[in-house]
């Protein structure tokens, strides 16, 4: 896992509820690694001797399974996987999970609708590419996740803008403008779902289907209200699972769990991107399966090879939303959790975003404010505690003033 990701606690504790001796690997530098007393400090760029130092640290203890808790690590996962001769994806689709590039391509060519696409260099002039590419479209990174980066442009010059925008970020991350290109594709009409499924020997089954109730139609695309069970007909909800499964099998995705987006419109669904993960964030806090079971502990059963008696997910509908950041600045207060937690039907308000912090939101952000989560009888019941709650916290965030001309004398 990377050292700042919101899972690791799900994972460790389901873990020690079911006894597993777990070693966690930290995408550190050694020399950090040794002062934070980490036992697997790696490095998730450099695969090669990352799984040098996991299979020397497999001989003096052997590993049941290496899990990957984020997108950073998962091909780094297979690779260790492999060397080791544990049950894994293969690297190559792993990386294709992780490639929008690679993963558009296999989606296509294996049957799983999908846009429309084109890739384009970033050293590439922005006024050429915007007179060859069709509009609406979308421009993404190929490999940021989160909603990172993706920008809808309804027009050249709003292209020209986004394009600048988005190769700044990624210049910012470390890349290459002469080796790094990125995806254009066409903008898909219709609204949003996610699956969540678990697949075995290469067949899904689906452990929870999500409703995202609120628009996604740009110029950015950032996540807020999950809710199940979805409300969408058992007919549209099998042909969803269809083309998740076809997508799977396109990329040469066989086990393991499965982190699902799509569009549905009239046409049907359409691929938007498929994870070899679990949900991202705390959202999978509000998924119960069995008795009680977590997702973590359904996936770290299946990792280890045993046999789940239930997959099914409890009856009650369960909601969450990831709390937008709605400007840049930095936070210096969080108001009316009280009254936001006294909503009926919420289970949880979870500020995640630290006082005195920057806040960077989307597309350039890659966190949350924090989360709210709901349980109920139905799921509009849930999606109406949620947005009321929402309406009840205020966030106080004082915009950044650049400092200039700092070396002069007054």
């Amino acid at each position: 896992m990377s050292p700042a990701t919101y899972r690791a606690g799900a994972f460790v504790q389901a873990a020690q509820q079911l006894g597993l001796d777990t070693v966690v690997g930290l995408d550190l530098p050694q020399t950090l690694a040794e002062l934070w007393h980490v036992p697997l400090g790696l490095d998730f760029s450099n695969i090669a001797v990352s799984v040098q130092t996991i299979v020397e640290y497999a001989q003096e203890k052997a590993f049941a399974a290496i899990l990957s808790v984020d997108d950073s690590a998962t091909e780094l996962a297979a690779y260790a996987n492999l060397a080791l001769g544990l049950a894994s994806n293969s690297p190559q689709a792993s990386e294709a999970a992780r490639d929008k590039l690679l993963m558009r391509q296999l989606m296509s060519a294996g049957g799983a609708p999908c846009p429309i696409f084109r890739s384009f260099w970033l050293h590439e002039d922005p006024d050429s590419i915007a007179s060859q590419v069709s509009y609406p479209c979308v421009l993404k990174p190929r490999r940021l996740s989160g909603s990172r980066g993706v920008i809808r442009a309804d027009n050249a010059a709003e292209f020209k803008v986004a394009f600048a925008r988005l190769k700044r970020l990624l210049l910012s991350e470390g890349a290459s403008e002469h080796e790094t290109s990125i995806l254009v594709e066409d903008f898909i009409p219709g609204f949003e779902v996610a699956l969540e499924g678990l697949l075995t020997d290469g067949q899904l089954k689906v452990l929870t289907l999500f409703d995202k109730p609120d628009p996604l139609d740009g110029p950015f695309f950032e996540e807020t209200i999950y809710v199940t069970p979805s409300r969408l007909a058992t007919e549209t909800q099998q042909t969803i699972a269809d083309c998740v499964s076809t997508a799977a099998a396109a990329l040469g995705l066989r086990t393991g769990p499965i982190h699902a987006e799509l569009r549905v419109n009239e046409q049907g669904p359409w691929m938007l991107e498929i994870a070899g993960r679990s949900i991202g964030g705390l959202c999978s806090t509000i998924l119960e399966f069995g008795s009680g079971m977590c997702l973590e502990e359904l996936i770290l059963r299946h990792a280890i090879g045993e046999e789940v008696a239930t997959l099914e997910r409890e009856e009650q509908a369960a909601g969450v939303m990831m709390i937008p950041i709605p400007e840049a600045g930095i936070l210096k207060g969080v108001h009316g959790v009280e009254a936001a937690m006294a909503v009926p039907l919420i289970t949880g308000v979870e500020i995640t975003a630290q006082l005195n912090n920057q806040l960077t939101p989307l597309p350039e952000g890659a966190s949350y404010l924090g989360f709210i989560f709901a349980r109920g009888a139905t799921s509009a019941d849930v999606e109406a505690a949620i947005r009321q709650s929402h309406q009840c916290l205020r966030f106080e965030i004082r915009r950044s003033i650049p400092i200039l001309n700092a070396g002069r004398n007054k």
